[in-house]
């Protein structure tokens, strides 16, 4: 697709190839502020791709739970891919639709290598039936529903269905945390980092973002090259991948700027609602 200046830093050429099918977007960072705040301009520009006969789709490592205050930005079909690809959640119902979990046994087994390796690291879990957070794991998000979260030992992680293992050690520089974590992971798993406070995002081998989308794509009967996704963190370098056309938005990790397609103002300037304004702008 060719590309042209529009306003406040957006490049695309709006009249070189044909409006995308589906839009999918990552929220914290990219469609959201940096407060995690979604402004009305954002809504109402997802609103009108959604009007205009655009698939939208929201993608991210949050779990089903958080999305709940953002039901007015989830789009006519209600639908969320979460946990970094683990849940297919239909938020105005709070029902899972998809779960993508770790087999039986296998999250037993990398808690406890991972201990080995990292004495000092505490976990936490995402599974099918919400959150577990083991006694000792430093739960940044207290205040965000961790008072409803089944407690208990570190071994109790994985006596159901696990979607994504958290894990985190404050004692450790982060990026020799996530180098550790890695290499005990080998192929028994993804590692993904949003940024989150030096927290390792693990899910099933398999299970990313782009595999969720992709699936949920097909179901629509969309092909990749008519799909256009946003983000700005290295879990979401994937899904700009596969997509026809990935978007960083400016103010998001230096390899996801490198390696997208496209680069959009950063997420505080509404960025994404600006390609999407020029879009359908483009298109009337």
């Amino acid at each position: 697709m060719g590309v042209g200046p529009l306003a406040h830093g957006v490049r695309w050429g709006p009249a070189d190839g044909p409006r995308p099918r589906l839009v999918a977007s990552d929220l914290d960072g990219t469609l959201l502020r940096t407060d995690g705040s979604v402004s009305q301009r954002t809504v109402a520009a997802w609103t009108a791709a959604a009007q205009a006969g655009i698939e939208t789709v929201l993608v991210t490592a949050r779990p089903p739970r958080w999305l709940h205050d953002l039901q007015d930005v989830v789009g006519p079909r209600g639908i969320a891919i979460c946990g970094n690809g683990a849940f297919v959640y239909e938020v105005a119902t709070r029902r899972l639709v998809e779960t993508h979990c770790f087999e039986p046994g296998a999250v037993e087994e990398l808690v406890a290598d991972l201990r080995r390796a990292v004495p000092s690291v505490a976990f936490a879990a995402e599974r099918a039936t919400g959150p577990f957070v083991a006694d000792d794991y430093p739960d940044p998000h207290r205040d965000r529903g961790a008072d409803r979260s089944v407690r208990g030992s570190w071994r109790e992680v994985g006596t159901e269905p696990v979607g994504k293992l958290l894990a985190l050690a404050p004692d450790v520089p982060v990026e020799e945390f996530l180098v550790t974590v890695e290499e005990v992971l080998g192929d028994r798993g993804h590692l993904h980092f949003s940024g989150a406070h030096g927290l390792a995002e693990i899910n099933a081998p398999g299970v990313t973002k782009a595999a969720g989308l992709e699936r949920w794509a097909t179901r629509l009967g969309v092909a990749p090259t008519e799909v256009w996704a946003f983000g700005d963190m290295p879990n979401d370098l994937p899904m700009l991948s596969w997509a026809g056309v990935g978007w960083a938005v400016a103010s998001g990790h230096e390899s996801v700027r490198r390696a997208a397609d496209r680069e959009c103002p950063a997420n505080d300037d509404d960025g994404v609602a600006q390609v999407l304004e020029a879009l359908l702008g483009a298109r009337r």
